[in-house]
């Protein structure tokens, strides 16, 4: 075993199972292993590396902040997250902001936020307050969390779970009118499933849900952190639908690669809930994350890293629709969100994924049956070729072993 991969066996707690490649640099979307070979990103870190690996304008933002002010805290003002914040919240257009670190943090304050909402505003009696989520939902790993979870290894062993959460099927809006009550406080929905493969809903489901929770006067929630900035070809997936959602949860991509940034963003009713004391994170909101996320956000437009992701992503899966082959049940997503599922009576999606890390490419797969190619959002139409002819090269040899 490499001495690198020892020492994290080791002394690491063992809740990853990385592919054995140690890697020690990355530029836009290529990453170096220790022994010099060259790979093509097509994981992009879950979408936090969208801006491509350390791009010049966001160290350079980073470099720049960290010598002037890393960190003070909340507990004082800075002249760097009021700018961060109104730019979000104009891209987004939501009323308000409320900044945080990792994604499960933004998640956690959209379920804080929705709570709240539902005693001060909509009045429902204390203690009562209901979110319902989908089966094969993904939205961290803290207990409250898992707690909503589908997924039973995510549960087994962290109990007693936090009540207060309904499960329901997903892309189905039927199943959501069926689970609203009056103690409803939110529907919190990821626009496209990317833990359980790529699911995407059919067309038109957001916009249903959002009509019935209107309806029912019910927060409709989006969870963004994988599928939003960019991600998709639209700047928020939800865009798709047509769909502006009353709470939006925002984050990977908009550390630019370099940290994490996340925010919950909502309407002014909403945000309104929390006064001093309420919620809080030494960490959200400083100076440099402010910094940085505010540089991703002018780089998307200024790069036009969203359109260029649409037609890219749309040239990704046209030719991999024309790789028919018994190994490949489906080729799902939008953008550069792509979800190839590995027919498991062949070959399981890791070992696929372990054929491409040979051939210079780099993947993850999501419960050894889905291969995500997610690359960084610039990618060239030249690079995608590249990996097009490496996965024909992988099919085509596992075919021939079976």
């Amino acid at each position: 075993m490499h001495p690198l991969l020892e020492k994290e066996q080791h002394y690491g707690a063992h809740h990853y199972e990385p592919l054995p490649v140690v890697l020690t640099r990355g530029q836009g979307v290529y990453v170096w292993d220790d022994n010099g070979k060259r790979y093509l990103d097509m994981m992009s870190a879950y979408s936090a590396v969208s801006h491509g690996h350390c791009h010049p304008r966001l160290v350079e933002a980073l470099a720049e902040q960290a010598q002037r002010l890393a960190m003070v805290s909340r507990a004082f003002y800075t002249d760097k997250l009021g700018l961060f914040l109104q730019k979000i919240c104009e891209m987004t257009g939501q009323d308000k902001a409320l900044p945080m670190n990792t994604g499960a943090e933004a998640v956690e304050t959209a379920l804080k936020a929705a709570r709240k909402w539902a005693y001060t505003v909509k009045k429902v009696p204390q203690n009562c307050a209901e979110v319902i989520v989908c089966e094969g939902n993904f939205h961290g790993r803290t207990i409250t969390i898992v707690s909503m979870s589908s997924e039973e290894q995510y549960r087994e062993g962290f109990g007693p779970l936090t009540t207060g959460f309904k499960q329901i099927p997903y892309g189905d809006e039927k199943a959501l009118e069926k689970a609203i009550t009056p103690n409803t406080a939110a529907f919190l929905v990821e626009p496209i499933q990317g833990e359980a493969g790529i699911r995407v809903p059919p067309a038109g489901y957001l916009k249903k849900c959002a009509a019935l929770c209107r309806k029912h006067n019910v927060l409709l929630i989006c969870d963004e952190i994988q599928t939003g900035i960019g991600r998709t070809g639209r700047f928020l997936a939800c865009e798709y639908d047509g769909v502006k959602p009353d709470g939006l949860v925002l984050g990977k991509a908009l550390g630019g690669g370099l940290l994490p940034v996340s925010v919950f963003l909502s309407r002014r009713d909403v945000m309104d809930v929390f006064t001093p004391g309420d919620h809080g994170s030494t960490f959200g909101g400083n100076p440099l994350a402010a910094t940085v996320g505010l540089a991703a956000l002018e780089i998307l437009v200024k790069e036009n890293l969203i359109a260029h992701a649409a037609d890219m992503g749309q040239y990704f899966m046209d030719q991999l629709k024309k790789m028919p082959s018994p190994l490949i049940e489906d080729v799902r997503g939008k953008g550069l969100l792509v979800g190839l599922s590995i027919n498991p009576r062949y070959y399981s999606a890791r070992e696929f994924c372990l054929r491409l890390m040979v051939e210079g490419v780099l993947s993850k797969d999501t419960h050894q049956t889905v291969v995500r190619l997610a690359p960084p959002l610039m990618i060239t139409q030249e690079q995608v070729d590249s990996v097009l002819g490496v996965l024909n090269k992988v099919i085509k040899e596992v075919e021939n072993k079976f």
